[in-house]
């Protein structure tokens, strides 16, 4: 393993090893197609390459967190390619947040359950791993919540990734896993709006760069749903050079030099949002569940009057903090299941897929316009 550099999936499988010794590898019959998962490190996804151990790492790994790991963090950032987590970050309802502090960074404390704790692992097959993990989760209102997260990784082979996409056979190099989550609600009162749910919360976490390009397409507003089709003011309004918006998608420069956070209602989203790394010749899908009609929980760090009327979908680009600290540069593509109103016994599921198509520019702009109708020139010019 030493003769593969940073960068490298190989690097990447070694250095995890030696801090989690039961990693488990999926990879597909020829070995290009390969995964890393860990039980220890919260299921995690860490990485995945499409041309095997010397392949490009898709993931982003913070080697420097691994070794100052401390419980009562605001959040252990080792990374990961795709990682379950559980909202709403902000709101009333909040689980990151403890009642009566102000909704500020110095504050904000993510759960251990799934920051720092270990996953238990329930099957491990060539392609396929499925985990499980017992948490009591506590928010901002004062409202206890037991839950059982369950989570498969499934690598998929060259004919679930073309039924997925609804696309043709590709040469190009490719790598897909899909992650089936689950929450079930494992106390012994309802989960109510009135005093507060959860939703499975999927984050993906990539390396950014100054040619790669977030690309969140969306619908046109009807009735429901008119004014801005996203959501650009988490963190501030996004100045031009980092955001651009047209008829068709929204557009986030992913440099790691900007703290900038989109998001789309799931009146707007589409069940797919992606990047396009034109410096590697790197195309990233990710495909995901959405609910127009469902309500979906308000992840904003403020005080809500609408606290279930949430996003789908958002990507966050990494940047500098107030004091100048800096937890990447990284940048995240994630989406989010429905509110959780859920009897006691009763479980909700969302399903998130993450395809990586490495190669010739050619095939990467016929799958990008069958999938995001943009070709990947209409992609670069955005932040040309």
């Amino acid at each position: 393993m030493d003769q593969f550099g940073k960068g490298t999936f190989g690097y990447d499988v070694r250095f995890l090893r030696e801090r989690d010794d039961a990693l488990v590898i999926l990879q597909d019959d020829g070995g290009d197609a390969q995964a890393a998962v860990s039980a220890k490190y919260q299921g995690k996804v860490f990485t995945s390459t499409a041309q095997g151990l010397g392949g490009k790492s898709f993931g982003w790994v913070n080697y420097r967190a691994f070794d100052r790991i401390t419980s009562g963090a605001h959040i252990n950032a080792t990374g990961g390619e795709n990682r379950f987590w559980i909202g709403p970050e902000g709101g009333q309802f909040s689980i990151f947040f403890k009642r009566g502090v102000n909704m500020v960074y110095d504050n904000w404390f993510t759960p251990a359950a799934f920051d720092t704790e270990p996953w238990i692992p329930t099957h491990a097959g060539k392609t396929s791993v499925r985990l499980c993990k017992d948490m009591l989760l506590h928010n901002r209102s004062g409202t206890q919540l037991s839950v059982r997260g369950d989570r498969q990784v499934t690598l998929l082979d060259n004919g679930q990734i073309r039924q997925k996409l609804g696309i043709d056979a590709v040469k190009t190099a490719k790598v897909a896993f899909e992650t089936r989550n689950v929450i079930t609600n494992t106390g012994a009162t309802v989960w109510e709006k009135a005093t507060g749910t959860v939703c499975i919360w999927i984050l993906d976490m990539f390396t950014c760069g100054n040619g790669v390009t977030v690309i969140a397409p969306y619908r046109k507003a009807d009735g429901r749903q008119a004014g801005k089709a996203a959501t650009t003011d988490y963190f501030g309004e996004i100045p031009p050079q980092w955001l651009q918006m047209t008829e068709k998608a929204v557009f986030l420069k992913a440099d790691g030099k900007k703290r900038a956070k989109i998001g789309l209602s799931p009146l707007r989203a589409l069940p797919v949002a992606g990047s396009y790394d034109r410096e590697n010749g790197v195309l990233t899908v990710v495909q995901y569940d959405v609910h127009p009609e469902a309500e979906y929980v308000n992840q904003q760090w403020k005080e809500q009057e609408h606290p279930y009327e949430g996003d789908a979908v958002n990507a966050y680009n990494d940047g500098p903090l107030a004091d100048g600290s800096q937890m990447g540069p990284f940048y995240e593509i994630e989406s989010s299941s429905p509110a959780a109103f859920l009897s006691p016994g009763a479980s909700l599921e969302h399903k998130h897929t993450v395809f990586h198509f490495a190669g010739d520019e050619t095939e990467l702009d016929e799958i990008a316009q069958k999938v995001f109708h943009l070709s990947t020139n209409d992609i670069k010019r955005q932040f040309a």
